[in-house]
């Protein structure tokens, strides 16, 4: 009995320990990057269709907030019109005789109220649904987003004469044109949420969706999974990344390319390690033999601002702690630890700190 207690008291140790180190370099990275944080709010729209939405959401609590003021007046006003009494005094029943003809209408003009008040918020929610819809699409940019546990993949359509290329966990869009998002669910269901630029789009395993929409301000804006999807649900962001048309074109062009050889002896030898180990079995690197479909495409892996689908600054530190232990950064993650001799390690981060 003694020892499974202190089999038991060592094991809450551990995961307590496990917990408050994933804790610690979490808040580290937060709170050391808190200034740079991406844009997430759907009260600053940085697009057509999020603007449409936030003038909805206006409107909906300026009524709102209204119909409950005047609901707490009247209920004050009638507390403070009550008759007092005490045990002894005798119910009033002459209102069954004598109807109180002002409270009943003033009753009949609330309710006329509240309807047409429900009724003209409806009609805005059908006006702002068609808005939503006729958002003009010609030449738009095409992406295939696929939520996985816990990341996306995003997949560009060949564009301006450059090939179609896969990416991860970050978008990058031209500002004042439209981009049109198919969506898929490669395991459970996602739920596609950047709110500066517009609402959210559910992502069902088997059924296939799209949604629209521009962003007409430069500018970093945070998305996030909006439908509960496993243990790592809240850690699956992504960043969508507003861009002049001429930055756009000229990130289009890099992201298109094969990864570029390494230069020194260590790159080489980080190169050779990744090749020969399991890693080249998960993940892709074009212009290599690694071709794996099963994790993020690495091609250009050190041009985005963070791994992990948000969990870390993307840093070489924070990249060599990530491959060493992933379970306890993202627990539940499908990313195996890798055993890698500490060397060879360095040597692989050193490598995927050339794919820029």
């Amino acid at each position: 009995m003694h020892e499974n207690l202190s089999r038991s008291l060592t094991i809450a140790l551990q995961r307590s320990h496990a917990c408050a180190e994933r804790a610690l370099t979490l808040t580290a990275f937060f709170a050391g990057d808190a200034i740079a944080q991406p844009n997430q709010n759907a009260l600053q729209p940085a697009g057509a269709q999020a603007a449409h939405i936030a003038r909805l959401w206006n409107l909906t609590l300026v009524v709102c907030g209204v119909v409950f003021a005047g609901v707490l007046l009247a209920t004050v006003v009638s507390l403070a019109r009550r008759r007092r009494g005490d045990a002894r005094t005798p119910p009033d029943a002459g209102s069954a005789d004598a109807p109180e003809l002002r409270t009943r209408r003033f009753v009949i003009g609330a309710t006329g109220l509240s309807v047409v008040l429900l009724v003209g918020l409806v009609v805005a929610d059908v006006l702002t649904d068609r808005a939503l819809s006729r958002l003009p699409v010609d030449n738009a940019v095409h992406i295939e987003v696929t939520g996985e546990q816990w990341w996306w993949q995003a997949a560009y359509a060949p564009d301006g004469g450059n090939a179609g290329f896969v990416t991860a966990n970050e978008l990058h869009v031209p500002i004042g044109r439209p981009v049109i998002v198919s969506l898929k669910a490669g395991d459970v269901i996602h739920s596609f949420w950047v709110p500066n630029l517009h609402g959210k789009k559910d992502m069902l395993p088997g059924v296939d969706s799209t949604i629209e929409f521009r962003a007409d301000h430069e500018g970093i804006y945070r998305g996030q999974c909006a439908e509960y999807c496993g243990a790592e649900h809240a850690l699956m962001a992504m960043l969508v990344v507003a861009q002049t048309p001429d930055s756009y074109a000229a990130w289009l062009k890099q992201q298109s390319a094969p990864a570029v050889s390494a230069g020194d002896a260590l790159a080489l030898r980080g190169r050779q390690v990744f090749l020969q180990s399991s890693c080249a079995g998960c993940h892709t690197i074009r212009g290599t033999s690694a071709q794996g479909t099963l994790a993020p495409d690495l091609t250009h892996l050190m041009s985005r601002q963070t791994i992990a689908s948000g969990v870390l600054a993307n840093t070489q530190a924070n990249l060599l702690a990530w491959i060493r232990d992933p379970q306890a950064l993202k627990p539940g993650t499908t990313m195996p630890s890798v055993p890698l001799a500490a060397d060879d390690l360095r040597a692989v981060v050193a490598w995927l700190g050339t794919l820029q």
